[in-house]
This record gives structure tokens, sequence and C-alpha cells, in this order.
């Protein structure tokens, strides 16, 4: 699904170069669940950007589903982004204002195909896919942090993309709450999504099939779990 050939991220200031990826080489299967991981400030950021599409590398290739996508225009990716791709970030990025329902269908409001009563029962079937159906009705403010991030996750998967980034999804939760999030993950990836995340946890690295080690944005180590 995803294959970086010699890609290379440059950020630069009239004073200042610094390189966030160094000819990365990875490729990422379709249906694979691939940690990151890595110490802050390696690049592992800017590797969740450039493959959601949100940043564009300064060198090398791009694949996405078998296309080069690294001469795309904005619009291009936007669109690509918008199809494909679910995020599910550390500070969950709820919308205070709406309840859990509208939170979830906001994500289908960028696809006008999807017509009203479709986006609610969409809405309806990833609330209780993530098992948080009997808070539709409450405000992000009622509900825990665990709660919160079931919220999020089912927002990225209302528009059924077919890959998942997933930015310290663990991050502001506590152990309990953490293991949930992981399972539902693990859940979504046996279904046949792709998930790529970032984590400071080898507990919960330890879901992936893969992890992927960075430092000073270049791939140092790779380890491979067998999945039974």
């Amino acid at each position: 699904m995803i294959r970086f050939k010699h890609l290379a991220k440059v950020y630069r200031t009239e004073e200042v170069e610094t390189t966030a990826l160094r000819d990365l080489n990875l490729e990422v299967s379709e249906g694979e669940f691939m940690a990151m991981m890595g110490p802050s400030g390696c690049g592992k950021s800017t590797f969740l950007n450039i493959v959601g599409m949100l940043d564009t590398p300064t060198s090398g290739e791009y694949w996405f589903n078998g296309q080069n996508i690294s001469g795309y225009s904005e619009g291009q990716l936007t669109e690509l982004r918008k199809s494909a791709i679910g995020f599910v970030f550390q500070s969950f990025n709820l919308i205070d204002e709406l309840n859990v329902q509208e939170n979830v269908e906001i994500a289908l409001l960028y696809h006008p195909e999807v017509s009203a009563s479709e986006r609610r029962q969409r809405v309806r079937e990833a609330l209780e896919r993530v098992k948080i159906g009997h808070r539709a009705r409450h405000m992000p403010a009622q509900l825990s942090g665990g709660q919160q991030q079931r919220v999020a996750i089912a927002r990225a998967v209302v528009a059924r993309p077919k890959l998942i980034l997933a930015d310290e999804p663990t991050g502001n939760l506590d152990t309990v709450n953490s293991e949930q999030v992981m399972q539902l993950l693990t859940e979504l990836n046996d279904a046949g999504t792709t998930i790529v995340m970032v984590t400071h946890s080898h507990s919960h690295a330890e879901y992936a099939h893969r992890i992927v080690n960075l430092l000073d944005g270049a791939l140092v180590t790779e380890s491979i779990r067998e999945v039974l």
C-alpha cells in the first residue's frame, strides 16, 4: 500500500537547514499493522505527516496504492487523503460544542456523495463498532478520556478508509483505557484496515506486526512479530 523510495524531508530557513528524514526506504503492505518508535525529534511526526499527505517530501518517491503521488498537487492529495485515510490523535481533537454523534458525522460532511440517511446509518455503525453507541447524545466533556478516544476512532473509520494513522493514540490515557484502545485498533486491523502507529510505548508497539525504529531521520532497525 505504501512505499517510500529514497525519501527525504529537509526544512530550511534563511539560517538553518534541518533534515527530518533521510534516505528512507520503507514499505507497508495492505492489511499490515506497523508501529514506529524512536526518541523525540527523530522524525516520527514528519513521517506520519508525509504518509497522511499533510506534508510533502523534499526528494524521493512516495507510492500509495501503486501510484507515485510525489508530484501530486495539493488538491489531488486532499482528495486522496479524504477518500483513503483516517486519523487518530493523542489529544482526541473532538469539538466540544458537538455531541458524540455530531463529532463522528462531521467526517462525512466532506463526502457529498453520502446522503443524510446513509450518514446517520454509518455513524450508528461506527459508534457501535467502538462500543460507544450508548453515548451518542453526550458531549465530549461528559466522557472519560478512553471514551473520547473511542469517539475519535469512530470518526476515523466512519468514512471507511483503507488506512488509519494513529499518532500516540494512548498518550493521554491510563493503563486500562490504553489497553482497550489497543485492542480496538487490533480488531480494526483484523477486519482488514491497514494501521500505521507512532508510539513511545514498547508494550503497545508489541500489538503491531512490525516495529520500525527511527533515529535522526533514518531507519535503524526493524522487528517482525510472528502472527498466529
